[in-house]
């Protein structure tokens, strides 16, 4: 019944989500022409909200968890399991307040309206996989603005996206390279639940009724610490919260 449901109310979240992007690029770009950053994040972020609420069309319960913990100043890094592209919008939404930036694969630069241009023209960092040193210094950037902003950065250690939910292995250099040109940043684990089920079809049929919950685990002080073994201990984290042993 759930995958009639999706196939039924699928197209109409696809064509609102369109229309979205579509229309909030024009958005995006008025905004930064009148008033700068701040203008358009603020466009950015009702963007956000209306992509994440809208999946209550294909029957998404969304709960938000932990995030009254966050500390109010000073720099953040987000450090999160990866299951879909709809792990961003919660992103912006839960730590609005902490201007979030990502760390993205170079090729989501361009070519989508209002996602590409947001993270050209939002502090983002965008990286060539397949070249490191381009990717350390790009993150090294992000690592610079945050820390002078106290802004907050989003990483993915993982690397690529788990389809099946299940986390896959924890690397370090991104972490590390944040830290380096960022020292006084906390690190928030956050833990995604359920948007791995959302498309556990694909992206069509979105999978109806599906509950997704994101999780802000208490933030950790990086200060002194073993990069790798600090590495492991938020993958452990994560996987305890969603009860994966191994």
């Amino acid at each position: 019944m759930r995958k009639i449901l999706g196939y039924i109310l699928s197209p109409i979240y696809w064509l609102y989500f369109g229309l979205l992007l579509v229309i909030f690029h024009v958005i995006q770009v008025v905004c930064r022409k009148l008033g700068g950053y701040h203008l358009r994040k603020k466009a950015v972020d009702i963007l956000n909200y209306l992509l994440l609420y809208g999946l209550i069309i294909v029957g998404a319960r969304i709960r938000f968890k932990g995030f009254r913990n966050l500390q109010k100043n000073g720099p953040l890094i987000i450090v999160s399991n990866h299951q879909s592209t709809f792990d961003i919008p919660p992103i912006v939404i839960g730590f609005r307040k902490h201007h979030p930036k990502f760390v993205s694969k170079k090729e989501l630069g361009k070519g989508i309206p209002s996602i590409s241009y947001n993270l050209r023209h939002g502090g983002s960092a965008l990286i060539d996989r397949k070249n490191g040193r381009q990717s350390m210094v790009e993150i090294a950037k992000l690592g610079k603005h945050i820390e002078k902003e106290k802004y907050s950065a989003s990483i993915f250690p993982e690397g690529t996206r788990s389809k099946t939910g299940k986390v896959k292995r924890f690397q370090h250099p991104g972490i590390a390279g944040l830290l380096k040109t960022a020292p006084s940043s906390t690190i928030v684990p956050l833990v995604i639940e359920g948007n791995n089920l959302l498309t556990k079809y694909g992206y069509f049929p979105l999978r109806f009724g599906t509950k997704l919950t994101y999780t802000a685990l208490d933030p950790i002080n990086p200060k002194d610490k073993d990069i790798k073994e600090l590495t492991s201990e938020i993958e452990l984290l994560i996987k305890n919260k969603i009860a994966q042993n191994s």
